[in-house]
């Protein structure tokens, strides 16, 4: 019990300790890094340590991982605010209304395409011409008469 309490209290972490806690493997914490998502140093010994604010930005990487946000703008988001420094409430309210702003754009389209799909299931119709899915204003006649889309490589 007392190691396990001392590991808490830890000022560094090993990779196993951070992945034990955070709830990913040893390699997600290796790929986070080469994203530069999180950082490491090296101790005396020469093996790798977090400091103990990487449980912060872990939790953080994955919750933006659940709601579909992208690692590349994870990243971008991210940088503004070093490794090794604590994120304050502020920030993250900045951080979570970009994110907020991203999802609203991403549910507004999944919507209309699931709006899309519900007329297409209900006229049966399957039109290459007029479907609102596969040719949207029907934008593929500027490409001629016949059956472009059953073509290889030729989606729009």
């Amino acid at each position: 019990m007392k190691k396990s309490r001392n590991n808490l209290n830890k000022r560094e972490l090993t990779p196993g300790d951070v992945a034990q806690r955070c709830g990913v493997a040893v390699s997600a914490l290796h790929f986070y890094e080469s994203k530069g998502l999180i950082s490491s140093f090296r101790n005396n010994g020469n093996q790798r340590r977090y400091h103990r604010d990487v449980l912060r930005r872990v939790a953080i990487i994955k919750i933006a991982q659940r709601i579909g946000i992208p690692l590349a703008t994870i990243g971008e988001h991210l940088a503004q605010f070093p490794p090794g420094e604590r994120m304050s409430s502020k920030e993250w309210k900045v951080l979570t209304e970009r994110w907020r702003e991203e999802l609203d754009r991403r549910i507004e389209t999944l919507a209309r395409l699931r709006d899309d799909l519900d007329g297409c299931i209900g006229c049966g119709c399957l039109s290459m011409a007029d479907c609102p899915l596969r040719n949207p204003g029907d934008r593929l006649s500027e490409r001629g008469t016949g059956a472009i889309l059953l073509e290889p490589g030729s989606e729009p």
